[in-house]
């Protein structure tokens, strides 16, 4: 529904509203031609809800919550009106302290909040191999963060890939390296996180 209201409130406007995507490579769109990445998708996805909003692909392969710390400050040039943030999967897989991810995104949620840019934060889980306390501290620091900041938050990357509530059938959205979705499983991405974007730039053209 806030669509809809926001398709009206964006046509009304000179300029877009500009959106940058701080990730890593799911958001950088590792393993696809350009149109099918996340950034490209999910720009056509605003664009077909009638929404005037550019997204930046500020996506990294392999960057860590580190990674998008260190660089947060340039990716938020005066352009810059909202910000995604998707990081924390390459923190996992090199088996990183929670504690020290949740530093790193907090130093990103400064930034944003000093340069005064809305945030969506895109929420992970860990898998239990790492032991409960590990998965515990690491899936807490997502929502704790949002709301800590106040700001948008998403549960996963990955929620739309199970939509249909069978997740046995999230192998076909998947490339062969089983990590990264394909151009399909971008699209079911894009339609559950799409929302999500469309509240962040609600709330940002708000306050302008």
């Amino acid at each position: 529904m806030s669509g809809l209201f926001m398709c009206c409130g964006f046509m009304a406007t000179a300029e877009p509203v500009v959106i940058a995507a701080l990730g890593d490579s799911l958001t950088q769109g590792y393993g696809l031609i350009e149109e099918d990445g996340f950034v490209p998708q999910l720009e056509r996805w605003l664009q077909e809800q009638g929404a005037e909003i550019r997204v930046i692909n500020a996506g990294v392969s392999g960057d860590t919550t580190a990674g998008g710390a260190s660089r947060v400050e340039w990716t938020l040039t005066p352009d810059v009106d909202g910000m995604i943030v998707a990081l924390g999967g390459n923190d996992l897989l090199r088996g990183i302290d929670p504690e020290v991810s949740r530093g790193n995104l907090e130093t990103i949620l400064k930034v944003a909040q000093a340069e005064d840019v809305g945030v969506l934060l895109v929420g992970m889980q860990a898998p239990g191999n790492y032991g409960a306390e590990y998965k515990q501290s690491f899936d807490a620091m997502y929502p704790e963060l949002a709301q800590a900041y106040q700001t948008q938050y998403a549960n996963s990357f990955f929620d739309g890939l199970a939509a249909d509530g069978d997740p046995s059938a999230v192998g076909q959205f998947m490339q062969a390296d089983g990590i990264h979705p394909n151009a399909k499983g971008v699209s079911q991405i894009v339609e559950t996180l799409g929302p999500f974007v469309l509240d962040l730039a609600n709330e940002v053209a708000e306050q302008e």
